[in-house]
């Protein structure tokens, strides 16, 4: 399938796959509520698809991590539950409000938040992070009894409602360690404390995919799901298949060039690729400048529903494959870089990267156009 403008390369994003893994999930947390994580362009399946597929699935919100994320969505005429929480010191607060955006707290916009409800002469609607131990973004434990109480009195003021409080995981994808029991006894102290200053709000929400998945105890009033609802399994012990997952991105593409070469040659850039026989090398027209890995060897490849594995250095538009000596591969030939029925799974691309399926599906470039398949709509208007 190439793409409506004639490009050789195609991500095709099943948009029911989507909708089937919010469902999947769901079932597994119920009845605790379903956050929708479509940041980073919905993980590189398109915002507003994996928005809408979501909702269709059966998500109660969605989150983003910038502000214009959301506002995109708002654009769009999305206008269910969504919550943002990454922000610089340039973050349109006022916007947000005015737009119904929930935001994410930990602890130094809390002030900006409220000048600029005062302004807007409506409360802004807010979830307090505590970090529990991953470092990055949420109030320290430390700090977080000063953070509820100055929560606590914006809110008594009409400034802010506080409607989650909320943290996250730092190793749930590797459920046998214990700092994710950790994690946990501080995020429940920090609910302790926060009920103390009178702050007590309808959603708790500590859960990402692995936590979701794995992790009952930490379900509490809502999950934020990612990777999982694209299709991909979050641990590296478990395929997406025994989850109930379907994978919702299928990269596609064609050979450019196919060639013959005797034994001994040097593939691409540092020529670090010698065949040891006479062999048939195939191009694909795909790089790291649309996001395949540079540092990637021996990614797979299904070419005429044969195996095959690249060869040398990924260039910035294209990389190699070895197709064997006996290959009757030609110019034009389909090639499926991952999902689909290939069989081909991005995790097995992270491994040849030394990364995981989620910066695979995130990272394929804008040069490559989305297709987009089985949007539940459309289904639904078809056996309506």
């Amino acid at each position: 399938m190439n793409s409506a403008d004639g490009s050789p390369s195609t991500a095709i994003i099943d948009a029911e796959a989507i909708a089937h893994n919010v469902g999947t999930v769901a079932e597994y947390v119920r009845p605790a509520k379903v956050m929708a994580a479509i940041k980073a362009d919905g993980y590189g399946h398109g915002i507003v698809t994996a928005a809408r597929a979501a909702l269709a699935g059966g998500a109660d919100w969605l989150g983003t991590a910038h502000l214009s994320e959301a506002q995109q969505l708002r654009a769009e005429g999305i206008d269910a539950p969504i919550l943002a929480w990454l922000h610089s010191r340039d973050t349109d607060f006022s916007a947000a409000i005015g737009e119904h955006i929930d935001l994410g707290v930990s602890g130094w916009e809390l002030d900006r938040i409220a000048e600029a409800a005062q302004a807007r002469q409506r409360p802004a609607r807010v979830h307090l992070k505590i970090d529990t131990g991953l470092s990055r973004n949420g109030a320290t434990i430390e700090a977080w009894p000063e953070v509820v109480a100055q929560a606590a009195q914006h809110q008594r003021h009409g400034l802010i409602s506080v409607e989650g409080i909320f943290t996250h995981f730092a190793v749930a994808d590797e459920p046998d360690r214990k700092e994710t029991d950790e994690q946990l006894e501080v995020f429940r102290e920090a609910l302790s404390i926060a009920e103390q200053h009178g702050v007590v709000p309808a959603l708790r929400h500590a859960a990402n995919s692995p936590a979701a998945l794995s992790r009952p105890d930490a379900h509490f009033d809502m999950v934020r799901v990612g990777v999982s609802i694209y299709g991909q399994s979050p641990f590296a012990d478990r395929t997406a298949e025994s989850l109930g997952l379907r994978p919702a991105m299928e990269l596609r593409s064609t050979l450019a060039n196919v060639k013959r070469v005797p034994a001994g040659q040097g593939v691409s850039y540092g020529l670090t690729y010698r065949v040891d026989a006479p062999t048939t090398l195939g191009l694909v027209p795909l790089g790291y400048g649309d996001g395949i890995p540079r540092i990637a060897v021996g990614g797979p490849v299904l070419i005429n529903r044969r195996r095959c594995y690249s060869a040398g250095r990924v260039a910035m538009d294209q990389f190699v494959v070895d197709l064997g000596p006996d290959s009757d591969a030609q110019i034009g030939d389909e090639v499926t870089v991952f999902g689909g029925d290939s069989g081909i799974s991005a995790a097995e691309w992270g491994a040849a990267a030394q990364t995981i399926n989620y910066e695979i599906i995130t990272r394929i470039g804008a040069r490559v156009p989305r297709v987009v398949i089985n949007q539940p709509e459309e289904r639904l208007a078809e056996t309506g």
